[in-house]
């Protein structure tokens, strides 16, 4: 039956139901299937290179209370910094440097950056000839029209659920319409968008999971990060159990097969529950790394989910280290932007 269906997604994903992915992925005789599949469909749109996107955490103030997340506002342990602009814009030039020609602008939603101070790196920035990604939260559409204007080319802003209920749980105070109006704002002011979703959140299962895989498909995400839950022992999610490997790597497949030109990283939250998280994610579909650039003494307080790899390295240590996993995983370290090629619908 399994095989129908995998089929069915190939040909006609339109038509696929929340009950066929919820199946696909609650069965583990489809896995081996799955993977070779997506990593096929992978290699027949994308090729076998793989994008960086060299990331500067330049904030770990924020003002939401996500239940899951080690940075949430009501966290007291934090150790929280800011980086200036000319530091922002200096550790960008050392990321071109090095090679890679995407910069991901990272942060927790921190209203201390303004329109302006944002734009005023975005144009520094650019004037490098790479790609500038924000991924610094929901803002005002005037703000993300600016930033757009100032030359911004993506918007990372991951949904982590699509189940209408258990996101109103971990956002307290949030809704998911209005992270999808958010989204939608983004996509009509022309940026690339990224999606994205969590596996493994308390009161998920399959029929949650699958309704995170037809929502990046209908939205048309032109990028979609997926990784495990990690709980952080300093949120309410402490003693909740962790995201599954298996069923993260699924549903990474899924994604691939419903959006066969999309970018996809190997997150590292999949490399820091596996040893070889990010290898198995890119032969699962996924075609993007983002190392991780932020200086220290920052890199190390801006934790997320506890055990981050690469934290405690030399600061640089990672676009190095990046390119030779994706070596020897098979697969090609690309010099190009990483733009998404759209050719699934030509």
């Amino acid at each position: 039956m399994f095989e129908g269906v995998l089929k069915k997604i190939l040909n006609h994903p339109e038509k696929v139901d929340l009950e066929e992915i919820a199946f696909l992925l609650s069965d583990s005789r489809v896995d081996e299937k799955l993977f070779a599949l997506a990593d096929e469909v992978r290699q027949k749109y994308m090729g076998k290179d793989v994008y960086l996107r060299g990331i500067i955490e330049f904030s770990n103030y924020c003002r939401n209370d996500c239940l899951y997340c080690g940075i949430r506002a009501s966290n007291r342990n934090v150790k929280r910094y800011r980086m200036k602009a000319d530091e922002i814009i200096h550790r960008a030039r050392v990321i071109y440097q090095m090679g890679v020609k995407t910069i991901v602008l990272q942060s927790g939603e921190d209203l201390f950056y303004d329109e302006e101070s944002i734009a005023y790196v975005i144009k520094e920035i650019k004037k490098m000839k790479v790609a500038v990604t924000l991924s610094i939260g929901e803002r005002t559409y005037e703000e993300y029209r600016y930033w757009k204007e100032s030359g911004a080319d993506r918007y990372l802003m991951r949904h982590e659920t699509a189940d209408e209920q258990i996101y109103e749980k971990m956002h307290p105070g949030d809704s998911l319409q209005n992270r999808i109006e958010h989204l939608r704002k983004l996509k009509q002011l022309g940026y690339e968008i990224g999606a994205g979703s969590m596996v493994g959140l308390p009161g998920q299962n399959d029929y949650s999971l699958a309704k995170d895989v037809l929502f990046v498909y209908e939205l048309d995400a032109d990028m979609v990060g997926i990784g495990p839950f990690i709980p952080h022992p300093n949120t309410p999610l402490s003693n909740f159990k962790g995201g599954d490997l298996q069923k993260t790597l699924k549903l990474i497949a899924l994604t691939r097969l419903f959006l066969p030109d999309s970018n996809i990283p190997a997150t590292t939250a999949l490399g820091t529950i596996h040893p070889s998280g990010r290898q198995l994610a890119l032969k699962c579909g996924a075609n993007v790394i983002m190392p991780n650039f932020t200086p220290s003494p920052y890199r190390a307080q801006y934790v997320l989910y506890p055990g981050k790899i690469c934290i405690f390295e030399k600061d640089t240590a990672c676009g190095e280290c990046t390119k030779q996993l994706i070596k020897s995983a098979g697969y090609f370290v690309s010099n190009s932007l990483g733009y998404r090629k759209k050719i699934a619908t030509e």
